[in-house]
């Protein structure tokens, strides 16, 4: 099968685009190297990609504090515990969806964006 227009192959004998930006999610510093080394900082697809996992580590981190903050406010609150026994469980489990997702799409050379970041991870792949 051949790859999709969105996504050629490597020319100078690196790694494969798709597999370059699956790699980025992965192993989230490699996302920051593809953005630095030539020739994946050139590659509008890896670029993207190492945009948008960046942006979904820091959107993560951002969301575990501010669910820390609702969690200790919800703990004062007798009776209200029982939340977060379901709440921390189920944000970590769709977290590993969508980074699973995020994986699958890079993979298969698709450029599938997340809905609040997605916009702005593929303008800065657009800047080269």
């Amino acid at each position: 099968m051949g790859q999709s227009p969105q996504a050629p192959s490597s020319s100078s004998g690196g790694l494969e685009p798709n597999i370059a930006a699956l790699l980025g999610y992965l192993i989230g510093i490699l996302a920051i190297v593809w953005l630095v080394i030539e020739p994946y900082n050139k590659n509008r697809f890896i670029r993207f990609h190492a945009f948008q996992a960046i942006g979904f580590f820091v959107a993560t981190v951002v969301l575990s504090i501010a669910l820390t903050i609702l969690s200790f406010i919800i703990g004062m609150v007798p009776g209200l515990n029982l939340i977060l026994i379901v709440l921390w469980p189920l944000l970590w489990l769709a977290i590993f969806i969508v980074w699973l997702l995020l994986m699958f799409k890079a993979y298969k050379n698709e450029m599938w964006k997340l809905p609040v970041i997605g916009n702005f991870c593929e303008q800065q792949a657009n800047k080269v």
